[in-house]
């Protein structure tokens, strides 16, 4: 009796380890295909967020498209919303202000930002590197507003005494087209210096070791044999920081003196895209041209961000084209 026992007792067990094989199966046929369509619906949902969001704001635009005088948007600028004789809705002041502000900080912020990754990278070893890491991870954590009140109570007045100091032209006051761009430069270094060093450290080491054996110095390693190898990273790096200078709105507001005009030199206040939506967004009338039109800004907005990363993407690509 206990050997039928024995002998019944495997026989059981191969069932229910069948049993368990087919639910494992069944599970598997239903779960991979539906692991499959989220990971499908991931991957599309990025595109479809930014075409919701651009048929959110072309939405509200709509309505003042027609007979709309885009001549005069464009090369106006006169910027009067609330004209209670004849409003005129030109942004060419505020694209040469935002223009200037996201020149003046690449100016800074490139350079240093490059320079920072590259000493990073290849020139800074152990505790040292990790606290400069830390360091520049902290300065991406600080929030654009204190930015703006870093540019307004301490850059402003030391702008202002340079500029009485030394005579430069302009309106007597600390928030200018320098400020805003020293505010946008620090706010860019972070993103350019993590990006540009993860390109750095992405080039192989035999490049470097080849380089070493040919009698290359250090900074020959890092100009003909680093650069080369790591542009289209750097490249990258840039570029984001550009993303940044020209989406940033608050410490812009701030910083920037907040006045329509063509900034002609570094010492006057502007006023940006971004500024403009922000500050007079919740004033309009919802529903009213002034409201449409800052609606309208935004689609300019949209569309001068997209340029930006086309030009970025064909130029990677035209690089790496003649690579090859």
């Amino acid at each position: 009796m206990a050997s039928e026992l024995n002998v019944g007792e495997p026989q059981g067990s191969r069932r229910k380890s069948a049993s368990l094989g087919q639910f494992m199966q069944v599970l598997a046929d239903i779960t991979e295909p539906t692991v499959e369509l989220a990971i499908r619906f991931c991957g599309w949902s990025a595109i479809l967020f930014v075409l919701a969001i651009f048929f959110f704001v072309f939405r509200e635009a709509f309505p003042i498209l027609r007979g709309f005088d885009f001549h005069e948007f464009f090369t106006s600028a006169k910027w009067r919303p609330d004209s209670q004789i004849r409003p005129t809705y030109g942004i060419l002041a505020l694209l040469a202000g935002t223009g200037a502000v996201t020149v003046g900080s690449m100016l800074l912020a490139v350079p240093i930002g490059l320079g920072a990754a590259v000493y990073i990278s290849e020139f800074c070893t152990g505790r040292r590197k990790e606290v400069l890491k830390i360091t520049i991870e902290l300065l991406a954590a600080i929030p654009s507003i204190v930015w703006g009140f870093i540019g307004v109570v301490a850059l402003g007045p030391v702008l202002l005494y340079i500029k009485e100091t030394f005579g430069f032209a302009g309106p007597p006051m600390g928030l200018n087209v320098l400020n805003a761009s020293l505010i946008l430069a620090l706010m860019s270094v972070p993103v350019i210096v993590s990006v540009g060093e993860d390109a750095l450290k992405a080039v192989p080491d035999s490049y470097r070791e080849a380089a070493l054996a040919l009698g290359a110095s250090r900074w020959e390693i890092v100009y003909r044999v680093l650069f080369p190898a790591a542009k289209n990273g750097l490249l990258a790096a840039v570029l984001l920081g550009v993303g940044r200078a020209i989406g940033e709105t608050m410490a812009v507001l701030m910083c920037t003196g907040h006045a329509v005009q063509i900034p002609k030199r570094l010492f006057d206040p502007a006023r940006t895209l971004t500024a403009t939506i922000a500050a007079e967004l919740g004033e309009a009338e919802s529903g009213g041209n002034h409201y449409r039109v800052l609606f309208l800004i935004g689609v300019v907005l949209f569309a001068v961000t997209f340029l930006v990363n086309l030009l970025a993407d064909v130029a990677v690509k035209g690089i790496r084209g003649s690579d090859k």
